[in-house]
């Protein structure tokens, strides 16, 4: 489960999540980049998997503690390293670009853009309004104000999304804010973009029956 609006001291600080959250909508160039520049999935996935393999590889020299973590990677991310992460989590740029590949081999162009796109947007929107106005949280320590913002940000993801049905890409929005704040115990770098697109998958083939 994302962490990002854990209350107590445990949270990394404001400033931070913001520089953890800027990298993580500088990641819109994954989904940007599948669309504008005509990619096929076999050419995503042949830059996305090398690109997810270092990533990897790098947050095992993190858990591991090796050199080259402790020499140089440190330096530029280990301040957006949450605690969970510190105890021997794997970090949300692994499972996120893990799901990125999962979900460009598993779903149609528009519908994997749109929903790599939701966990960006969305995320970056609960954690940045959920830390700095939450005041009504669920048991998880998500909180009713981060929620609200991550659906605003899957909206405007969904009205710009390209070659999606609008109803269908609402559909998907309200998915992916939903399954955002459930409890689910798997880290929403997964369950948003997977069942968002399956969500959207079904719906477009629903709609195109009537």
């Amino acid at each position: 489960m994302s962490r990002s609006e854990d209350s107590g001291p445990r949270q990394i600080s404001f400033g931070q999540e913001l520089w953890r959250k800027g990298t993580h909508m500088f990641a819109l160039v994954i989904p940007g980049g599948y669309y504008l520049l005509g990619l096929d999935k076999t050419e995503r996935l042949s830059v996305m998997i090398p690109i997810t393999a270092a990533v990897i590889l790098g947050d095992i020299s993190r858990l591991r503690q090796w050199g080259i973590w402790r020499n140089g990677l440190e330096k530029l991310f280990g301040r957006m390293v949450r605690p969970h992460e510190q105890k021997g989590d794997f970090t949300g740029a692994v499972y996120i670009l893990t799901t990125v590949c999962f979900t460009v081999a598993m779903f149609a162009k528009p519908v994997a853009v749109a929903a790599i796109a939701f966990i960006i947007v969305g995320d970056t929107f609960a954690a940045l309004v959920g830390r700095k106005f939450g005041r009504h949280r669920f048991f998880n320590g998500k909180s009713l104000e981060g929620s609200a913002a991550c659906l605003v940000g899957t909206l405007i993801v969904a009205f710009l999304a390209p070659e999606l049905a609008l109803p269908v890409a609402v559909i998907g929005a309200v998915t992916a804010a939903v399954v955002e704040a459930l409890p689910l115990g798997i880290d929403d770098n997964v369950t948003v973009p997977i069942l968002s697109g399956l969500v959207m998958t079904l719906a477009a083939r629903f709609l195109a029956q009537l």
